[in-house]
């Protein structure tokens, strides 16, 4: 609240005019001149701190509303909006949008409103996975209590040695009184884990593979032992819908589990000695190549942070169906699905084989952002719908240089693929077969990795 260069002059307008108050009036009750205060309200000024103890010990002001554009997703959030190709034409840069929160920030809620519902049940639906995602994004995806706790208790548990499994589920025993068992699929159909509190046990299918069982165990010890820590950071998100509650809720425990089985400091330390090198940190750890992926999103420690790594998931029909940026400041790709050129579409050809790609592209920015990417299939865990899918990790070519999977990988900006830019034969975005004039004749050809 001491930031000297805080901007708040709507939000101040209207308190003045909610407690029916000429500028003059309350200019002598905050001790400044009444030019001073209309300087403020135009934004010309910024609020100073001894200001602001003053609109909030004589208003009773509550300082959050300052920052009312967080509700709708900030700037990022209204540039995904004015991305619309609806508003292709008009030309609108990231700055304008800046502007406009600045100036109008209860037009900007509107028109946000509106754009939210303007599509009917549909609309509401991705209303709130993208509330969710602007959660886990205010924490750029590192929640530092809960991860300080999962590190603790897996050095406790010692799960560095031995076998992870035996102490985890013995954990489960111990404390909880919950029993593993694995069972066949047909007891499970469609379900791969289930909680019988009154069995007293954690049931997983049969068709679970050895790192996704970890990962199930593990889940659900953090569920159980940072139950409060979880509720606390879900209240915190201010999510008005029970799904985005629960939503979020189950990202905690998935992000819990990572941080179990991958204990922050010895995975960052693992990562800087192998340069990122995911097939040495899967067997390392234990785990597999979306576990990895998704902990890379999270390293953001204050004062041992790590690489910052966005990471999506797209099934074989071309849905993105997850995305996270964590500390890469990615935007959402509002036309990921429509990339035809993007190598996790190749690596569907070549299951199991670690592709890498030099992109770029950036939803809104004026000018497209540099991307390293590494892409390789999962197979699904066994239950229905849960099939093959692909899993990106990307982070900027700047950051890229040092990394095992870019050697011998160009990251001249004049080489990447440029992603969302139409095809210069057909002039089609979502043409299915690239023009050489966009990709250089054909897919960067990849490179393969055990």
């Amino acid at each position: 609240m001491a930031d000297t260069n805080l901007l708040a002059g709507p939000a101040l307008r209207r308190l003045r005019k909610r407690e029916s108050l000429t500028q003059a009036a309350m200019a002598s009750i905050l001790g400044i001149s009444p030019s001073y205060l209309n300087l403020i309200e135009r934004n010309q000024r910024p609020l100073s701190a001894r200001v602001l103890v003053q609109v909030i010990e004589r208003f009773d002001f509550d300082p959050r509303s300052i920052r009312e554009d967080e509700a709708i997703g900030g700037l990022d959030g209204m540039v995904r909006r004015l991305s619309d190709k609806r508003f292709a034409d008009l030309g609108i840069d990231r700055e304008e949008v800046q502007e406009l929160l600045a100036a109008a920030p209860q037009i900007a809620a509107a028109f946000a409103r509106l754009y939210d519902t303007g599509g009917g049940e549909r609309v509401i639906l991705e209303d709130t996975s993208a509330a969710v995602r602007r959660a886990i994004e205010r924490w750029q995806n590192h929640f530092a209590d809960l991860d300080h706790a999962a590190e603790d208790l897996a050095d406790e548990l010692r799960l560095s040695r031995g076998e992870i499994s035996a102490a985890l589920s013995e954990r489960l025993r111990e404390k909880h009184q919950l029993q593993v068992r694995i069972l066949p699929a047909e007891v499970m159909p469609g379900q791969v884990h289930r909680l019988d509190l009154h069995a007293r046990q954690l049931q997983l299918s049969e068709m679970l593979p050895g790192a996704a069982r970890r990962f199930q165990i593990a889940r659900q010890v953090g569920m159980l032992e940072m139950r409060e820590g979880i509720e606390t950071l879900v209240a915190g998100a201010n999510l008005t819908s029970s799904e985005a509650r629960n939503a979020l809720r189950e990202h905690i425990a998935d992000y819990l589990a990572g941080a179990l089985l991958l204990p922050y400091r010895r995975f960052l330390r693992a990562c800087e000695a192998t340069g990122y090198d995911l097939a040495v940190l899967q067997r390392r750890f234990a785990v597999s190549f979306d576990q990895v992926a998704e902990r890379l999103t999270t390293l953001g420690r204050v004062g041992e942070r790590g690489l910052p790594f966005f990471t999506a998931t797209i099934d074989r029909a071309g849905r993105m169906t997850h995305f996270t940026a964590g500390g890469s400041g990615a935007l959402y790709p509002l036309e990921g699905a429509r990339w035809p050129a993007f190598i996790p579409y190749a690596a569907f050809e070549r299951p199991g084989t670690v592709l890498t790609q030099a992109v770029t592209f950036g939803e809104g920015e004026a000018v497209p952002r540099h991307w390293f990417i590494i892409t390789r299939t999962v197979d699904g865990d066994g239950v229905m719908c849960a099939g093959r899918r692909a899993v990106a990790l990307g982070i900027e070519a700047r950051f890229a240089g040092d990394l095992a999977h870019a050697r011998g990988v160009s990251l001249d900006r004049d080489d990447a693929v440029p992603l969302g830019v139409p095809c210069g034969r057909c002039g089609r975005i979502e043409c299915l077969t690239p023009a050489p004039a966009r990709i250089a004749s054909t897919l960067p050809r990849p490179r393969a990795s055990s």
